[in-house]
């Protein structure tokens, strides 16, 4: 499972920039609002110090990390729900994603115009939210109108239902608050509101875009984001995207390590973005490793050994019989798979499993 996160935000807040810093295409990025029109799609690898770990006790022919989609999403502006700076083919950009990352602006330069004019980046989270809120309260409501014809008419118990989960995402978005602040406990009801796919019922992590001086430590602007966000449900990553883009492009590995450290960072914004968004999706890692390729594999937090496997290919879930597993750290201690199999490290996982991160795995199935 690919992860896929959308970058969204007012034009000029450092969207293209940061998509350059992550992913291995290039956006234009340039000092006027609708740069962007078309979404840029690119992907970049999860990093991942395990792999590199793993490639040098196995040897293989090749290694496959996991990747991210990022889709760098043209600026939104006041009305967009309506259709304003063709709003509505932009929020059907971000309804195709897994996770929104908000990019607001964090830094002052006058050669780099605001579309409001100046430099206010809770009143920019606010303009996106009320346009996201807007558009899934118009969701809402037509979907509305249709179940509770069924559930009058027909008797429907699964659209009764639906109409009460409706009824709970129309309360709070009334209120311009988000749908991800409804919480449901019942598989059905989570089921409806997963196929709704509401705008702002995604996961979110506000990207803080500052300048050189502030990527270590944050402003006065990130401040006022984190006081302005501490209810929510979201992260907040603080990255300089314009040095990050220009230390992304340095080909050797010391001397972006140099730079990073010189403005008081260990590890790029990529590195830090990525990894939160891993956080936030709720996501984790697991191995297959032989000669041919070592590679990882990217889960769900809680998936049992099947939904692992299937992963892979559908058809390794579907005729799943069991599964060998080896822990990260035992393959590591003990130097290759033979020497866990001998040691009693390799454990034989059956339908119940519930993969760990960094479980090294092999797979047994029968279609």
């Amino acid at each position: 499972m690919a992860l896929r996160c959308g970058i969204v935000g007012l034009p000029n807040v450092g969207k293209s920039t940061l998509f350059n810093c992550i992913s291995s295409s290039k956006a234009q990025a340039a000092n006027f609002p609708f740069c962007t029109i078309e979404p840029n799609v690119g992907s970049t690898s999860v990093p991942d110090e395990r792999l590199s770990v793993l490639e040098k006790l196995v040897n293989p022919k090749r290694v496959v990390p996991a990747t991210v989609e990022i889709v760098d999403i043209a600026g939104l502006v006041k009305g967009a729900s309506k259709g304003e700076g063709l709003g509505n083919q932009f929020l059907a950009n971000i309804r195709e994603t897994d996770a929104i990352l908000h990019v607001l602006r964090c830094f002052d330069d006058p050669n780099v115009v605001h579309v409001d004019g100046s430099v206010n980046p809770v009143r920019d989270k606010e303009i996106i939210d009320i346009e996201l809120q807007i558009k899934d309260l118009d969701t809402v409501n037509n979907r509305l109108s249709k179940v509770r014809k069924q559930a009058q008419t027909g008797g429907d118990k699964h659209a009764k239902r639906a109409v009460d989960v409706l009824l709970k995402y129309k309360a709070v978005l009334e209120q311009g608050r988000n749908a991800r602040e409804v919480a449901f406990d019942n598989p059905e009801d989570l089921k409806i509101a997963k196929e709704l796919c509401l705008l702002t019922n995604k996961p979110v992590m506000y990207v803080c875009n500052v300048d050189e001086a502030s990527a270590g430590s944050g402003n006065a602007y990130t401040d006022s984001v984190r006081e302005a966000v501490k209810g929510e449900d979201a992260q907040i990553l603080i990255i300089a995207a314009k040095i990050e883009s220009e230390i992304a492009e340095l080909e050797d590995y010391d001397e972006r390590k140099m730079f990073l450290e010189e403005i008081g960072l260990k590890d790029s914004g990529v590195v830090r973005l990525i990894q939160a968004a891993y956080s936030l999706l709720n996501l984790q890692t697991y191995f297959t490793a032989g000669e041919p390729e070592v590679r990882a594999w990217t889960i769900n937090k809680g998936d049992k050994a099947p939904q692992a496997a299937g992963v892979i290919h559908t058809d390794f879930e579907k005729g799943f019989i069991r599964a060998e597993v080896i822990r990260y750290e035992d393959y590591i201690t003990l130097g290759s798979e033979a020497a866990c199999r001998a040691a009693g490290r390799l454990n034989s996982e059956g339908k119940e499993y519930v993969v760990q991160d960094g479980d090294v795995m092999h797979f047994l199935f029968n279609v």
